[in-house]
């Protein structure tokens, strides 16, 4: 393999140390990376709005959210904890600060890759954002994506 195409790879994450609490422990362990509350509310949306047909968790460049295969759309619903939301600007947890910076620059340059392959293969990207899918913003973000989606797929908005 190449120099520059080794130092493309992102970082290995080191190990998380041990947890202080068995709740903490409990609540990380919990974290799902299917079928999360806010995926779920996307679909239900998309439902709603007759842009049907797309596939969950598809498995080309990327593994996007959602997915319509034969017209290349996919989807990324992205936590703003994990996934850095530049919107939300969050601060990164105060114990174990070396594995978090690590972790999340890792998050997101994953992310950047899998949009950067999925678009060099033809396909349109959209992420949605977790704040975005709150009660005050979730009808202005509807608003604007599903006439977009609605152009991509070949469907009547």
């Amino acid at each position: 393999m190449a120099k520059a195409e080794a130092s493309l790879r992102p970082q290995k994450v080191p190990r998380p140390p041990r947890s202080s609490s068995e709740a903490t422990t409990k609540v990380m362990k919990s974290n799902k990376r299917a079928n999360t509350k806010p995926e779920m509310l996307v679909r239900k949306k998309l439902w709603e709005a007759g842009l049907r047909g797309y596939r969950l968790q598809w498995k080309t460049a990327g593994r996007p959210d959602i997915a319509w295969p034969g017209k290349k759309v996919a989807i990324f619903v992205n936590g703003c904890f994990w996934h850095r939301c530049p919107k939300c600007d969050l601060p990164i947890p105060k114990s174990n600060v070396e594995y978090w910076v690590v972790k999340f620059e890792t998050n997101v340059e994953r992310d950047q890759r899998k949009i950067r392959e999925l678009e060099e293969a033809g396909w349109t990207v959209h992420v949605i954002w977790e704040c975005e899918l709150k009660k005050d913003t979730i009808d202005q973000t509807f608003a604007t994506l599903l006439p977009q989606l609605a152009e991509e797929l070949g469907k009547r908005p």
